[in-house]
């Protein structure tokens, strides 16, 4: 049987038997209650029924109510017309203004909540993109009074990399949810410029500083957020990692050992003009990194210190699939009733192919450019990207040029083969080159114009050392038998 129907049911029950049982439990003490506390007591009826966000069913109650209140409390036994006594029918109609008034406030509440769901689930991602680097499972679960603002968000990066975002708007409500949307939609806007985890959050703490001046005095209190933020690489098998006022995550590893990792805590983000720590960790293939936000934690029942008990000893019983990892969290540590919602985000770890990585050591000399295009050309053909062979050369040929011309020493570069080829060249220079569109006359300046119109994408992050310049272009399958032999 559908829920809805069952509810529904179950809501018509208690609004014709409900205030009937009230009325009789009560009869006995007829003559020791007033009229006004069999009143309150049936309005107690009314409240609970319309909780169930059912308009008719607590319109229903509140006129059930204020009929059983007549017969049994101002003429029992005998007909509704025999009434002698006026302030008993200003008292039933009193009960069922009232009641009437108590269902609107709590269909504008189940209005009110279910716009608010809605919004932030909306603005929560459908579905989590495909990427190379790790395989993730999402649950969002609710809080039971009213919707809060957390979320999570899986990136895709350059390189193959992957960010994993996990955040939380403190309060409930619409203001919440909607809060939620924009810090959601900032961190994606900051991940696009590639930052490190401690500088995106510095970035993300300005954007809730700025919300908080334009609400000025027109809010009640300040925006107070956390969220954590980590880059995973699968060509090093690094994650990357900082967190705003944030639970720190947890690793399952490949042997199922389980660890909180002690990750350095910034402040919340709101606080403003406070640095952000981020830190480095391996993550071998196959493990599992869990983010989660404090719903799943932090209970009425119990103190943090159990709650991180609890997921301890969830995940060291959990499997390998992120999605079996997500349904066996929730079975073991979800409170029973969540005050606060909840989001979590489990994602397993995969390691790039080391066949599929090309590297070398390039000469600060421009005439070095021919033999390393005559060395990639070979690789290209091994790799079955024949086709690819003359943009690939362009490419590199203008980046590696530039590094050799305007950057610093050691210059190197990297190819990455997968659905996409994409062309790293890194030097030890923070300057970061610029689209020009040259002019007819002009005798220079159109490399990184060439390398924009064939390449798919191209961009520039910074690293401590110096810079990358990455360009990507797409390239055949991998054929079924390379995947075999990199499997085996």
């Amino acid at each position: 049987m559908p829920r809805d129907l069952v509810k529904g049911l179950a809501a018509l029950l208690a609004a014709v038997a409900g205030p009937l049982a009230v009325c009789a439990l009560l009869l006995p003490l007829r003559d020791a209650l007033s009229h006004t506390n069999v009143a309150l007591i049936l309005m107690l009826v009314v409240a609970a029924v319309a909780a169930l966000g059912f308009r008719w069913a607590a319109v229903l109650t509140a006129l059930s109510a204020a009929l059983w209140f007549v017969f049994f409390f101002t003429t029992p036994y005998e007909s509704f017309t025999q009434i002698r006594n006026v302030d008993d029918i200003v008292t039933a109609g009193l009960l069922l203004v009232l009641g009437l008034a108590v269902s609107q406030l709590s269909r504008r509440y189940n209005r009110e909540r279910a716009i608010a769901t809605t919004l932030q689930r909306s603005l929560l991602p459908r579905e989590l993109p495909d990427t190379h680097a790790v395989r993730a499972a999402c649950r969002y679960v609710p809080a039971e009074a009213e919707v809060g603002g957390d979320w999570f968000d899986v990136i895709p990066l350059p390189g193959f990399r992957t960010a994993l975002v996990v955040g939380d708007v403190v309060g409930h409500g619409l203001r919440s949810a909607v809060t939620m949307g924009r810090l959601r939609t900032a961190v994606r806007n900051f991940s696009t410029l590639d930052l490190p985890p401690d500088e995106l959050l510095a970035r993300l703490d300005d954007v809730v500083v700025q919300m908080d001046a334009e609400a000025g005095a027109n809010e009640d209190g300040t925006i107070a957020a956390t969220c954590l933020y980590a880059i995973y690489d699968p060509v090093s098998s690094s994650c990357a990692m900082a967190r705003a006022g944030h639970f720190p995550p947890a690793i399952v590893h490949p042997d199922g050992r389980v660890e909180i990792l002690d990750l350095p805590e910034g402040p919340p983000l709101g606080i403003g003009g406070l640095r952000f720590q981020a830190d480095e960790r391996q993550l071998p293939e196959d493990t599992q990194l869990v983010l989660y936000t404090d719903g799943l934690i932090e209970d009425r029942h119990r103190d943090i210190g159990a709650g991180m008990k609890l997921l301890c000893n969830a995940l060291s019983g959990a499997g390998t699939d992120p999605e079996e990892t997500c349904e066996t969290i929730l079975e073991a540590v979800l409170p029973a009733r969540p005050v606060d919602d909840v989001a979590l985000l489990v994602a397993r770890t995969h390691a790039f192919p080391r066949d599929r990585i090309a590297e070398w050591n390039i000469p600060s000399l421009p005439a070095a450019v021919p033999a390393l295009r005559a060395e990639v050309s070979a690789r290209l053909v091994g790799w079955g990207l024949e086709e690819t062979a003359f943009t690939t050369e362009l490419i590199l040929s203008e980046l590696v040029t530039n590094a050799i011309r305007y950057g610093a020493p050691p210059v190197r570069l990297r190819l990455l083969r997968d659905t996409n080829l994409v062309v790293e060249v890194s030097d030890g220079s923070s300057t970061a080159p610029h689209l020009r569109y040259a002019a007819d006359t002009d005798e220079g300046g159109r490399g990184i114009f060439l390398v924009a119109q064939f390449a798919e994408r191209w961009g520039t992050r910074f690293t401590p050392t110096g810079k990358i310049v990455w360009a990507e272009q797409p390239a055949p399958p991998v054929p079924v038998a390379s995947v075999l032999a990199s499997v085996a």
